[in-house]
């Protein structure tokens, strides 16, 4: 009888010279052939497809941290290769079972394949841009402002800014504001932005909009568009902003569908006013909205002068827009007084942080991409008023141009460095006489008299702006002339073109909860296990 073999032989060679096994061989054969087979189910459930297994990893000599090695590099790449032959023990779980499977629950488009990356693409939309000083008047039910806001050009976005819209006085400045008169411009500018809708069926509430406007917080809510993340953060988790999903040039900026234009902000400073309109389908894509107000009047910080801004997100391109009302006076070195008040709206102006994530959500005016600046600038004319009077009467403009205080103190380099302004190709816009197309100062005293100027203006900084037309409208109702611009405007989209626009339970994505189900503005999770077949 052969005795038993070292504990360190190998059993392979464990015979006798008869041909026959020991006991103990054939146990330890056993034993071995588990070890070999025992971890093959292992792989194959971490995969959970048909790519070929490396013949080193079962060899039964294979060292542990090898097989480990392996594994992990079979777990990376689960979420980004197509499942071919399913095992027979995955295809027995349920669909909703897959749907809630921990993997599947973390795995979000960052972890899929190149292809399936968002892209970026641009689209320009069209701003309307309106600052007017109102002198302190209050409108009627019977205003006419279509002219102004030239309704037949259908911007996409209309800012409008409103200077002296309340009589500056102690009352107002120091008591309490008073917004009737604000209630009243939104009702009108509801009105004409609307007017096809009000016209039709919903004229009945537009009358009583128009005829009895509530208070300014309650026809804010009334004309705000519905989109809960408006004043919120409107990126996903993983720092993405949320895609305008599957949209075209049609979606984008059709003429049909600019009609429709809900209230995106509205804010009053004592006589400042600075509301946002934008067209239906751009609503769902605004959000990390946020309003900062400067006060730069009487003792330096109260709100009879200083400026509104409001910052915004149109898709991931980030927007400000400021409305001031500036130091006043003609006497030299009131310009200095300005470029103080210039200096310091840029320097205090701070938006509040809301963003989730760090995805440089702007702080501060200067840091967004597109920025307009509009509002009565007060900038004069360093001329006296009977050399001015004479250049008017030769319409002699590009005299009067040379001696603008703006354009000087810019091209000093003392104030709004960096900044454009279209080409002035209109008559000064302060100070006309009440209801006329005169200039006040043929029937003041001197006292009152003003010299004519440029002071109500627009302004833009960044790229990827355009400014297709800079001109004034013709209205008395003020002794301000009001200013209009109209730009074109790029905006970055992220889109994701690989999944039509469909609900999710029928294209098998999923919605993070507490988004938006719009079709237009969604973060996607994407199941990359296709449901079985009936």
């Amino acid at each position: 009888m052969s005795s038993s073999p070292p504990a360190n032989s190998n059993p392979a060679d464990n015979t006798s010279s008869g041909g026959t096994t020991s006991p103990t061989a054939v146990a330890d054969l056993k034993g071995e052939k588990k070890k070999k087979t025992s971890f093959i189910p292992r792989i194959f459930s971490s995969k959970r497809n048909s790519t070929e297994i490396s013949d080193d990893i079962l060899q039964p000599d294979a060292d542990a941290d090898n097989l480990k090695h392996q594994n992990d590099l079979d777990s990376s790449n689960a979420s980004t290769t197509s499942l071919k032959e399913p095992s027979p023990a995955f295809i027995k779980r349920g669909f909703s079972e897959r749907l809630c499977s921990h993997g599947i629950e973390s795995l979000n488009i960052s972890s899929s394949d190149a292809s399936m990356a968002p892209d970026n693409i641009t689209k320009e939309i069209r701003v309307f841009v309106g600052t007017w000083n109102l002198g302190g008047n209050s409108p009627s039910n019977g205003l006419n402002i279509e002219d102004f806001l030239q309704v037949e050009s259908s911007a996409d976005i209309y800012v409008l800014g409103f200077q002296e819209m309340v009589p500056l006085n102690a009352g107002n400045v120091l008591v309490m504001e008073d917004n009737e008169p604000a209630s009243k411009w939104m009702a009108l500018i509801h009105h004409t932005l609307n007017k096809p809708y009000n016209e039709g069926e919903g004229k009945e509430a537009s009358s009583t909009i128009l005829n009895n406007p509530s208070s300014l917080k309650a026809l804010g809510k009334t004309l705000r568009g519905e989109n809960h993340l408006l004043k919120a953060c409107n990126c996903s988790s993983n720092g993405k902003i949320h895609y305008w999903h599957g949209a075209t040039d049609h979606e984008v900026l059709s003429l049909a569908q600019r009609l429709n234009y809900q209230v995106v902000a509205s804010k009053q400073m004592v006589g400042l006013f600075l509301c946002i309109w934008a067209r239906r389908e751009l609503i769902t894509g605004i959000g990390h909205l946020r309003i900062s107000c400067i006060g730069r009047g009487i003792l330096g910080y109260l709100g009879n002068k200083g400026c509104i801004a409001i910052s915004m997100t149109v898709q991931k391109t980030s927007f400000c827009f400021v409305c001031s009302h500036l130091a006043s006076g003609e006497k030299e070195g009131d310009e200095l007084r300005r470029n103080c008040d210039v200096a310091e709206i840029l320097k205090g102006t701070h938006f509040p942080k809301i963003c989730e994530n760090d995805n440089g959500i702007p702080e501060k005016i200067l840091d967004h991409e597109r920025i307009v600046w509009l509002g009565d600038l007060n900038y004069r004319v360093a001329m006296s008023y009977e050399e001015t009077k004479v250049l008017l009467e030769d319409n002699n403009w590009d005299s009067l141009l040379a001696k603008d205080q703006l354009i000087r103190e810019r091209e000093a380099g003392r104030v709004f460095q960096g900044w454009k302004e279209g080409k002035i190709t209109f008559a000064p816009t302060y100070k006309y006489t009440h209801n006329s197309d005169s200039y006040a100062g043929a029937n003041c005293n001197k006292r009152k008299r003003r010299t004519p100027a440029w002071c109500d203006r627009i302004l833009w900084r960044g790229d990827g702006i355009q400014q297709l037309c800079y001109i004034r409208r013709e209205s008395r109702f003020s002794d301000h002339r009001p200013v209009c611009a109209l730009f074109s405007l790029q905006i970055q989209i992220q889109i994701q073109n690989d999944f039509p626009a469909k609900p999710a339970a029928a294209t098998g994505l999923r919605l993070r909860k507490g988004y938006s189900c719009a079709a237009t503005h969604r973060d996607f999770q994407i199941n990359p296990i296709p449901r079985p077949p009936p």
